[in-house]
Formats: C-alpha cells, sequence, structure tokens
C-alpha cells in the first residue's frame, strides 16, 4: 500500500521546526523535571512491543534512562503482584490491557496520579478515581494481502469471513485459548448481530472455512504475508509494522473495530515517584502519541492522531467490556463445540 507523500513550503518548514524548538524548550522547564533528574532514572512494566523510540525520546527530551521491562499478558498480574507484596516491585510505571490495571488497582497496587495530559483525551477514558489513564485501543478487524486479494472480494462485513469462498485462506488466533480472541468473538455479538442465533451461525459458517489458529495476535499477519493465507482477524497496525509487506485492512459498513482497552498508572510507593509522573505526563503527550501511531500503528485516544493507514481515520473503534474470567470459561467451552 502506498501512501502519497507530501510536499512541504519553507515556511511550513520553518513553523514545524519553531514549534519543535518550543516544545524542547517547554520540556525543559517541566515542574517534576528536577526532582526526577535527582531520581535518576524510571523503571517501566509494559506488555506492549515496539516502544522503543518512545523510551528514547524520553531519554533524549529529559536526560532520564527509561528502562523497560516487558512482561507478558499471561504472567502480567501475579508478577507484579509478587513483587508489590514482598515490597520490591521493580517498576515505577505500569502500562498494560485495562483489565489488568484494573486487577492491580484493586490490590492496592497504584497510586493516584492525573496527568495534565488528560485533558486531551475523551473523558469515558479517565478514571474516575484518578488512578488509570487510557490512552489507546488494541484494534482487531480484517487484515487481507492486497497483492492476492481481489478488490471486490475484500470482505464489507464481518459475516463475510464466513462465506465458503474464504475456505482455508483464513488465519486467527486460536478461539478457544485465546482469551483476548475470545472476548472480541463475544464483542461482535454484543455489537455487530442482531441475535445470537446469527452470531452462532456466523460462528459455524467460520468455523467451516478451517481457518488457521495461531497463539496470540502477533503471528496473524505472517501466514497473510507470505500468501499462506491470504485474510484474517488481525491487527491493522501490522499495516505499520510490516510495511512494505502487502498488507491492508477491510473498510467495513457500518461495522466497528473492537478491542481491549490500554492504560498507563504509577505505581504505589514508586521507588521513583517524580520521574514516574514526569514519564507519565511524556506517555500521554501528543509527540509520544504520535510516535505510537506513526512507529507502531496503534489506535490512540489523544485526539487528532491518527496512525499512516489509508482511510483509519474514518473508522469507528470501540473498546471492548472485560470478560469475567468465569465467562472467558463458559465461551472457550462454547468455540471449542464450534471449532
Amino acid at each position: 500500500m502506498k501512501r502519497k507523500l507530501r510536499s512541504w513550503s519553507l515556511p511550513l518548514i520553518c513553523l514545524v521546526v519553531l514549534v519543535m524548538f518550543q516544545a524542547v524548550a517547554a520540556a525543559s522547564e517541566h515542574p517534576l523535571l528536577e526532582a526526577a533528574k535527582g531520581e535518576g532514572k524510571v523503571q517501566y512494566y509494559a506488555n506492549i512491543t515496539g516502544i522503543e523510540p518512545v523510551m528514547e525520546a524520553f531519554q533524549s527530551q529529559y536526560g532520564i534512562p527509561a528502562e523497560y521491562t516487558r512482561v507478558s499478558t499471561s504472567v502480567y498480574v501475579p508478577t507484579v503482584l509478587t513483587e508489590f507484596q514482598a515490597g520490591r516491585l521493580g517498576a515505577d510505571v505500569l502500562q498494560g490491557p485495562l483489565p489488568i490495571l484494573q486487577i492491580l488497582k484493586d490490590a492496592g497496587v497504584l497510586a493516584e496520579y492525573v496527568s495534565p495530559q488528560s485533558e486531551q483525551y475523551p473523558e469515558w477514558s479517565k478514571d474516575p478515581d484518578g488512578v488509570i489513564q487510557q490512552f489507546g485501543i488494541e484494534a482487531v478487524g480484517i487484515i487481507y494481502n492486497a497483492e492476492l486479494v481481489d478488490p471486490k472480494d475484500v470482505p464489507t462485513s464481518y459475516r463475510e469471513l464466513a462465506d465458503p469462498k474464504w475456505r482455508d485462506k483464513i488465519v486467527m488466533p486460536d478461539p478457544i485459548t485465546h482469551a483476548t480472541t475470545i472476548t472480541w468473538l463475544v464483542g461482535l455479538k454484543e455489537h455487530v448481530f442482531g441475535s445470537e442465533a446469527e452470531w452462532m451461525d456466523f460462528l459455524r459458517g467460520l468455523a467451516a472455512n478451517r481457518p488457521m489458529f495461531v497463539a496470540s495476535f502477533g503471528p496473524t499477519p505472517g501466514p497473510i504475508e507470505t500468501g499462506e493465507k491470504v485474510i484474517g482477524i488481525s491487527m491493522p497496525k501490522y499495516i505499520v509494522t510490516k510495511a512494505p509487506a502487502p498488507l491492508d485492512w477491510a473498510r467495513l459498513d457500518g461495522e466497528p473495530l473492537m478491542g481491549s482497552a490500554r492504560g498507563i498508572a504509577v505505581a504505589k510507593n514508586a521507588q521513583n515517584p517524580n520521574a514516574a509522573r514526569l514519564f507519565v505526563d511524556f506517555w500521554l503527550s501528543e509527540g509520544a502519541a504520535s510516535i505510537l501511531a506513526n512507529d507502531v500503528g496503534e489506535w490512540v485516544l489523544y485526539e487528532g492522531v491518527y496512525p499512516p493507514i489509508d482511510d483509519i481515520e474514518t473508522a469507528e473503534v470501540i473498546p471492548l467490556r472485560e470478560l469475567s474470567d468465569e465467562e472467558i470459561q463458559h465461551w472457550s467451552e462454547v468455540f471449542q463445540g464450534i471449532f
């Protein structure tokens, strides 16, 4: 997929340079900066990939090292709770899917902090207790190989994934073992299909097309890129991270992209509390949101910032509700009987 390059006039370039200079100057005057420098670093736990450019930008802007520890979703809660209960939590800042942060909030792991940057985020994204700030949605939809799928065959509805023409051509995360996919499929029932009976018919049709199952969303774009499969339930952000692979996303007629909301919070009793708050302010800033969108393809909630994916600003993207462990188990058993 090719994007058109914009022509920049000299006055506009000068204006951009001036704005960047002013932003750097303003950053040096951040009220938390001196105290944060005295602490020496910030330690960050997250389960998001490809964020090294944000970490580097923070250190470049403030001169404070940011140490990033990636903790996988499956062990995130037990890892953090074990460290916290032992009085040795390594994180100053924690970021992850909203349900995970909500568990940690309920366990007393997170501190109150409302960043001034939160003013640039929608009201629904703000924690009424001032603890967690949602900053993005891990949007899931349909992506496909733009070289192998005829434009007239590109789905305009999720329902079309049940069309027999896609038999043996689909890849998706395992709907029996992957909790996020279970949640997403239930989201279709709640936001797309008019009745549970219609939804169940769709699931049976999708299963009849014998999709390839992979462990999570991460491996889904690979088979589409190589042509082993041509379409999949996946994340549009891979159009950015896998570029120049021939990937595109299906523009759905009146149906939303859906995904898990992601949030960020300061740890209670953080070793470096001022650096932690400074880091959260930076993470929620327009500059960091733009890096996440442009370099990682993330759907961020900062107003007016979109990933460089054609037409993505036209999509409706909604957060999915959290399913209980009991609901996940129930639907896993149901899907096992279908898929």
